[in-house]
């Protein structure tokens, strides 16, 4: 189903509307304990209908009459709201319940609905069928997964004795029943199980029965006598066929395929784990301690991770240019890569649309087999310029959308709206998950239950967001030194897959820069009525110009794709014909000034105005009394209006140029303050900011007194993050932070007299980043001291010396140590018995460090290089010979750019190596590395 998570979002926000806004709706109570319960009925019919996903067609328009239903009733309740400012519209508000009552009658239908339970419709047992997979039939065309499968091979005939169960984990169509069908029949793992492998295919749809028959039917040999014996089996109830194959296989060393698996559930149920006990090894599959292993592939990491916690799942990654072009040519021109004897113009062609697939081979190879039966230039254009149509259509139900699909359908209600959002989003944009984050709960979508404690909610979408990751729907751009994900992705096709699922229920409409507007458009509306969102990609001007027919659109984005400079003259069109919105983003785009009407948008949650080029806020935006996020930035001043804005939750007001008051203590519900001055923060009383958990100040800190800061700060009980940006005729004094006591992650930024003594510091701190703070002392003597400090980061001159150092027993608890553009730091001694649990240390290539063959959890190591210095060149040289087959053995190593222009090298402990012994080992070869490199130096000076 796509509709059915959308409309039980909109049910859970109608209910709460409805508790909320009961103050306004004076004389029509009773027609709105009504609309409330034929709302909870329509509920309870599409949790049921959600199982039934798409095999019955009266399901699907029962659900698209109730999304339209409540759409309407959310429609006309945020108009009764907009209208009931002034409580002299008691009869439009009565006659419009009535009215509303009456388009109710569909809920009638669902009161006596009795859902059956149904057998799966042909359409569904025909895609199982087709995408039914087995051992045999490997393909002839694999590109890129040699290294791949030789890690997955050692991993299958070596290791520890223990029962495994090693998994291949990826998104639709990446290649993971490809690579198993590889290793499966690789000679060595034949070899290595000679009398007991089996491949079994699970599907979405997890029969234990059928997958314990597949198993032992391939198990069992096919004479007279076995037949007679699979006869015998096939008679027994599912639990006797499990205890069948376990009293099979506990004398034997096997190898057992499980290919497509898709959720914790269904291992559980295939394997007999105990919920009670996940660490049970299950009693279908028994572990004998003689190297018996299980094989799984799954779109979920979560599957993995529950089927073997102590197995490092195998992430299967996207092909690259150079590789994707390889498949494809294999595929068209059925030479592999000899694709120079072929016309040119195909050839441009061909790398353009592979350019499309992303890496995806699934979708390679469909295209490729598509374009290999007809090699005209006719052909090759006409699926180029339509290739999302063909990708889709293609093969029927194995088309790549088809596969796709599935992921989605696989979803829990809860996600399914998440991720069309993601829909939204231009394609190949990088996306602040800090946005996305707030966009999401301004959406609502988090659930009521979880409403309770707003704290939570951060927290609930950052979960949300991690399990699309897990199930390969979203793609992690870059990660935090804490390993959270700060920015991410959705797959070009994975994003198609959102478009179509979005536009059939009116999710979103966009406007394309591929698509400009015309000039037949200018005087007639752009999107459907009945739209929801919309995402604007280019020509701004002309959208407000244009006619909207869209009353009740609730979310508008604006996207500066950098093709042009985007601007406003006026916004009022805005306040005017969108008057129920709730989330306005114009980031990016270049807005003149910010009219007074938009305080009248009552039911705004979000407002993005950051990078605009706004100077000032009009004073009506104090009306907003929904605004949970306002985002703003390099504003002359905040108007003094805000403490009006009781639902506030996420202040971003960076930049401010002027110091004026301004009063914040009235808003209860505020958890993240960003921006505000030293000045403006101790002129509030922050014993009522009794929610907030993050606060950024900046400004001049010489103008509050020291001890009645960190009282005001000491005051916030749920404080856990704080962040102080000094301006650069400012400079901190020795701070006194230690009645802090909630205080876990603190950055300071700018000039410091001196630092802290240990004691002074907040006892349950476990994150500190010093940048720009000059100073003129070792801070490590004092740093090490702190016993909970698990991460690092000193940055941008913190500190002006030469060397630094490390004492045995510092930093007990310590993981993660940045050093980053300390120009002055030539040398850093760690002696033995320090920074013992150390996994990542990034550094600058100047800095020597040495102690680095002590650390033994050492996993990651980063080295930033200066491409324009004089040893870079020879050192990218050295590494590239660096022959020491240990170190192969036990790292990997890769350059890479970062945003600065500077080149890093880096290297990694490879996966697997879980031994005290082949970790000291291992982290042994760093050390060499650079040791050899610095005699090199020295005898080539």
């Amino acid at each position: 189903m796509a509709t059915e998570a959308l409309v039980s979002f909109a049910v859970e926000r109608l209910g709460d509307k409805l508790i909320q806004e009961a103050k306004f709706l004076k004389g029509v109570s009773r027609q709105a304990d009504r609309l409330h319960r034929d709302l909870r009925a329509m509920q309870c019919f599409l949790e049921e209908a959600d199982k039934k996903q798409k095999e019955d067609s009266r399901v699907r328009n029962w659900v698209s009459d109730i999304r339209e239903a409540v759409y309407n009733a959310e429609d006309i309740i945020d108009m009764f709201i907009l209208n009931a400012q002034s409580l002299r519209r008691n009869f439009f508000l009565k006659c419009g319940f009535k009215k509303l009552i009456n388009r109710y009658k569909v809920g009638k239908k669902i009161e006596a609905l009795q859902l059956e339970g149904r057998s799966r419709s042909a359409e569904n047992q025909m895609l199982q069928g087709l995408r039914r997979s087995s051992p045999h039939g490997e393909e002839h065309v694999v590109v890129g997964l040699e290294k791949e499968a030789d890690e997955l091979v050692n991993q299958l005939i070596g290791g520890d004795l223990r029962r495994r169960v090693i998994s291949l984990v990826g998104m639709g169509g990446i290649g993971k029943t490809t690579l198993a069908k590889k290793v499966y029949n690789h000679r060595q793992v034949v070899e290595c199980f000679p009398d007991c492998r089996a491949w079994a295919y699970v599907s979405p749809d997890c029969r234990p029965r059928d997958v314990y028959m597949q198993i032992i039917k391939q198990l069992v040999c096919t004479s007279t006598k076995d037949q007679q014996v699979i006869e015998m089996v096939e008679k027994l109830q599912e639990h006797e066929l499990g205890d069948f194959l376990h009293e099979h296989l506990k004398e034997k060393r096997y190898l057992i395929v499980l290919d497509d698996v898709w959720s914790c559930r269904d291992w559980n149920c295939l394997a007999k784990v105990s919920s009670n006990d996940l660490d049970c090894l299950g009693n279908v599959f028994p572990d004998g301690g003689n190297g018996r292993r299980l094989l799984l592939t799954t779109r979920d990491k979560d599957v993995a991770l529950h089927a073997d916690a102590r197995s490092t799942p195998q992430k299967m990654q996207l092909l690259s240019k150079q590789k994707s072009w390889n498949l494809f040519c294999g595929k068209a021109f059925l030479d592999h890569v000899d694709a120079d004897r072929y016309p040119p113009d195909l050839v441009q062609l061909g790398r353009e649309m592979v350019d499309k697939c992303n890496g995806l081979p699934l979708a390679i190879v469909i295209l490729g087999g598509l374009l290999s039966r007809d090699m005209s230039h006719t052909e090759w254009r006409k699926v180029h310029d339509n290739i999302n149509a063909y990708l889709a259509k293609e093969g029927s139900q194995t088309g790549v959308m088809t596969v796709l699909n599935l992921s989605y359908i696989d979803l829990p209600s809860y996600l399914k709206p998440c991720f069309l959002h993601l829909s939204l989003f231009p394609e190949d944009y990088v996306i602040s998950t800090r946005k996305l984050f707030l966009l999401w709960i301004a959406e609502g979508f988090v659930l009521s239950a979880e409403q309770a404690d707003q704290q939570s909610m951060k927290v609930t979408v950052e979960v949300y967001l991690n399990e699309l990751i897990n199930r390969n729907l979203i793609q992690v751009v870059r990660m935090s030194v804490n390993a959270r994900v700060v920015e991410c992705r959705v797959h070009d096709l994975m994003r198609e897959l959102a478009i179509r699922k979005a536009k059939e229920q009116n999710f979103f409409r966009t406007h394309d820069i591929e698509d400009p507007l015309s000039s037949s458009t200018s005087n007639s509306s752009l999107f459907s009525s009945k739209c929801r969102r919309q995402s604007i990609y280019s020509d701004v001007e002309r959208y407000a110009s244009v006619e909207h027919n869209t009353p009740y659109l609730r979310s508008l984005l604006f996207f500066n794709l950098g093709h042009e400079i985007c601007r406003f003259s006026q916004l009022d069109f805005i306040g005017k014909c969108f008057k129920v919105l709730r989330v306005l983003d114009l980031e990016g785009v270049k807005v003149e000034s910010l009219p007074s009407i938009v305080g009248t948008l009552i039911h705004l949650r979000y407002l993005g105005l950051r990078h605009t080029g706004l100077k000032l806020l009009p004073l009506s935006i104090g009306n907003l009394r929904s605004l949970q996020t306002l985002d703003v930035n390099n504003l002359k001043q905040v108007p003094n209006v805000i403490w009006k804005i009781q639902n506030m939750r996420y202040l971003y007001m960076e930049g401010q140029k002027y110091d004026i008051p301004l009063k914040i203590d009235t808003l209860e519900n505020l958890q993240v303050l960003s921006g505000i001055t030293f000045k403006q923060w101790i002129q509030n009383n922050s014993s009522k900011l009794t929610c907030l958990g993050k606060l950024k100040l900046e400004g001049r800190y010489e103008l509050v007194e020291g001890v009645e800061f960190w009282k005001s700060i000491a005051k916030l009980r749920v404080l856990k993050s704080l962040y102080l940006k000094a301006s650069e005729e400012s400079s901190f004094p020795s701070l006194a932070m230690d009645s802090c006591l909630y205080l876990s992650k603190f950055d300071i930024k700018g000039h410091m007299q001196k630092l802290s003594e240990s004691f002074q510091f907040p006892p349950n701190l476990s994150q500190l980043t010093l940048d720009s703070c000059r100073l003129d002392c070792d801070p490590m003597p004092i740093l090490e001291k702190l016993p909970k400090l698990l991460t690092l980061r000193l940055r941008a001159e913190s500190y002006l010396g030469t060397e630094m150092h490390v004492s045995a027993n510092g930093f007990p608890q310590l993981k993660v140590l940045q050093l980053f553009e300390l120009s002055k730091v030539i040398k850093l001694n760690i002696e033995n018995g320090a920074i013992p649990w150390l996994m990542q240390l990034h550094c600058q290539f100047s800095t020597r460090i040495s102690g680095v063959d002590k650390l033994s959890n050492l996993v990651e190591v980063k080295i930033v290089i200066d491409s324009m210095i004089p040893s870079f060149s020879p050192f990218a040289r050295f590494l590239s010979t660096y022959r020491s087959r240990k170190y192969h053995l036990y790292w990997d190593h890769s350059w890479t750019t970062n945003r600065n222009g500077q080149k890093e090298f880096w290297t990694r402990r490879r996966k697997g190596l879980t031994s005290v012994q082949n970790s000291a080992v291992a982290v042994e070869m760093i050390g060499p590395i650079f040791s050899r490199w610095d005699s090199t130096q020295e005898k080539g000076s």
